[in-house]
């Protein structure tokens, strides 16, 4: 950690501890809903206790009046989307340490602790959200049957499909820095060409929103509380985007004009 006019800051490098608590934690969390799921266990009571707060017990038993053979099919369909997107996330977040592990070079930039702080928090926070969207005490008892809807396609589909290109950039980004063999020659900042950055400053940034709007998906749609995280993830990306194609204007004459900042010849 560095310290600049007394504020605490730390190296971009720390971007790794978010993903290592992610896949620790969402890891945790994606055992704990498989158990409850396929294995008859229940889910622990702090998360019972959080879904009293947006009365999805209330919605269940209400629900249950009217069609019990209706409601457990949404029901089913409900729990296997939560576990489908704890999965995903868990997945990305694996790939994304990989990837700071193995591919990233990272420059000598900083971060404010608090920056650090709100991004070990938020991936904590971000895998309790989909737990807390599974419907609880709503199978009493009896054996999940698992109900894949178009949307579950729909969602990992484009969850594959953006996955594939942050990654395609992310080895873009980080070659720039590194000999044909392989070895780090330089931190310092070039102007990257191909896959996605033909068309904007930061494709990687772009991907990380499509990622998560694939989880949007995967819920079907309707889930207001995801599509919060969603605008999360937008406006945070959409700044750091903004940020980083403005570096690149003022940095570099040659900089191709015809770029945008995030999103593909819109913004």
């Amino acid at each position: 950690m560095t310290n600049t006019n007394e504020d605490p800051f730390c190296s971009h490098r720390w971007f790794t501890h978010f993903y290592v608590v992610s896949v620790l934690w969402n890891g945790f969390l994606l055992i704990w809903l498989f158990r409850a799921e396929f294995l008859g266990g229940s889910l622990p009571s702090w998360i019972q206790h959080m879904h009293h707060a947006p009365g999805r017990d209330s919605q269940s038993e209400d629900t249950g009046k009217y069609s019990i053979a209706g409601f457990y099919l949404q029901a089913d369909s409900e729990h296997f989307s939560a576990l489908l997107v704890l999965l995903l996330l868990w997945l990305h977040s694996c790939r994304r340490l990989a990837e700071c592990l193995w591919t990233s070079v990272f420059s000598n930039g900083v971060i404010h602790i608090v920056q650090y702080c709100f991004g070990l928090g938020y991936y904590i926070a971000v895998g309790s959200t989909v737990l807390c969207q599974v419907p609880t005490d709503v199978r009493n008892g009896k054996e999940l049957s698992v109900q894949i809807c178009w949307y579950h396609i729909v969602g990992v589909t484009m969850y594959i499909w953006a996955s594939l290109h942050q990654h395609r950039c992310l080895v873009i980004l980080a070659n720039l820095r590194k000999s044909k063999s392989g070895k780090v020659v330089s931190l310092s900042h070039s102007i990257p060409f191909g896959d996605w950055f033909e068309t904007v400053s930061c494709p990687h940034y772009f991907a990380e929103l499509l990622i998560y709007v694939s989880m949007a998906v995967t819920l079907g749609f309707h889930n207001v509380i995801w599509w919060c995280v969603v605008m999360c993830v937008l406006f945070n990306q959409a700044l750091a985007a903004v940020l980083s194609h403005e570096f690149y204007q003022k940095n570099f004459s040659s900089y191709p004009k015809h770029r945008k900042a995030f999103i593909p010849f819109v913004f």
